[in-house]
């Protein structure tokens, strides 16, 4: 029995340290301006260290002063608006970060651009809710996703999230 006792709480830290970059995620999404999802994204390395964070929002420098950019229903708002995985990826990127091997915590489950992002920057591993049945505009982008990141090897885990 003692033998499995380091295995136990190594499990419990692992847990641990799974939510709270969950939580990490819902603070960082609520810097988002977006009126329909707040989306929040942490790049961890092995040693869990933060490498990068990202959220949905408009590009640097672009104005929102224009509410026609936030219309989700006519699909004008995927013109303009980032998502959280990208933004992360890209600060990396920006910073001079590698990110290849390191986990990406996402607070909703990535649609087929992110998943592309994820996979071609190196990303070994996500953490992030399970696919939102419900969402209509994006249902089948998540299958998509769900669908590469499988075939790609990436490991999908909703640890942290449930």
């Amino acid at each position: 029995m003692k033998k499995d006792q380091p295995n136990k709480r190594q499990a419990e830290k692992q847990g641990r340290w799974h939510r709270r970059f969950a939580i990490l995620c819902d603070h960082i999404a609520a810097w988002s301006e977006d009126v329909d999802y707040h989306v929040g994204a942490v790049i961890v390395g092995k040693a869990l260290e933060i490498r990068a964070t990202g959220f949905n929002g408009l590009p640097r420098g672009v104005s929102a002063q224009d509410k026609k950019r936030f219309h989700r229903p006519s699909g004008e708002k995927f013109f303009w608006f980032e998502h959280a995985e990208r933004n992360a990826i890209y600060h990396a990127a920006r910073l001079g970060v590698s990110i290849e091997g390191c986990a990406i915590y996402i607070n909703r489950f990535p649609c087929a651009d992110c998943a592309r992002a994820i996979i071609q920057s190196g990303l070994g591993y996500v953490f992030c809710p399970p696919i939102d049945e419900d969402d209509g505009m994006l249902d089948k982008s998540f299958k998509a996703a769900a669908t590469m990141l499988e075939e790609a090897h990436i490991a999908v885990s909703h640890e942290g999230f449930l």
